[in-house]
């Protein structure tokens, strides 16, 4: 498997600031997700603090997700269950089949596994491949295999390789992050305050105003610069 054009980008920026390994770390867990389910076409490896996420698809599997669809009066309810039996409905399989209608070309079930450290849910390691039941049997080697637990793994959860979104918008959040770091380290040096209460200055500034992190802090480093 290969990255993502834009996580690439992402960990151009942010290997070099804070996580050396983390560009070889992922390339392996590829490897090794390949060498475990040979069906296996994609990996996306997502830090909850830092609310980023990287992700690795195989050769020839489409780069981009599906535009989601905006219209809010557009409600996305298979025409086949309509009408159907409430036990019908709340059938697993038939919530199955739905799941796959809506899956992105080439997925065809996925697996999510947390990662842990200390007890704490740290991260997350979703694994997509082009076969149902590639994913069967294979949970506690994969999560052996990939630093996370298989205690709590979740089946066809994200068909859709929504999490591919989300990795399109890591290096915005990098860069955002840099631009956060800059704005607190201006804010305490100015206000003589430790950077965690300058931090949460610079957050409680940006909800009043209406405005991100990252705009707030903008506004802090344009001050300084003038």
């Amino acid at each position: 498997m290969e990255f993502l054009h834009r996580t690439q980008e992402a960990l151009d920026e942010y290997v070099s600031l804070s996580e050396p390994d983390l560009e070889g770390s992922l390339l392996t867990m590829g490897d090794r997700a390949e060498r475990i389910v040979s069906e296996c076409v994609g990996l996306c490896f997502t830090l909850l603090d830092e609310d980023l996420t990287f992700a690795l698809v195989a050769p020839g599997m489409p780069t981009k997700p599906a535009e989601p669809i905006d219209d809010p009066d557009v409600v996305r309810l298979p025409t086949r269950i309509v009408g159907a039996p409430a036990r019908e409905l709340l059938d697993e399989d038939q919530w199955a089949q739905m799941a796959r209608a809506d899956s992105a070309e080439g997925v065809a079930s996925s697996l999510s596994l947390p990662v842990l450290d200390d007890g704490r849910v740290v991260g997350g390691i979703t694994l997509y491949a082009s076969s149902k039941d590639a994913f069967a049997g294979h949970h506690d080697e994969l999560a052996a295999a990939l630093g996370a637990s298989a205690e709590g793994a979740v089946t066809n959860a994200d068909l859709g390789f929504e999490a591919r979104r989300r990795a399109e918008e890591a290096p915005r959040r990098v860069r955002d992050e840099q631009v956060v770091e800059v704005g607190t380290g201006i804010l305490a040096a100015r206000l003589g305050l430790e950077l965690e209460t300058a931090r949460r200055r610079l957050h409680e500034a940006a909800l009043q105003a209406d405005v991100t992190d990252a705009q707030a802090a903008t506004v802090v480093i344009t001050a300084h610069r003038a």
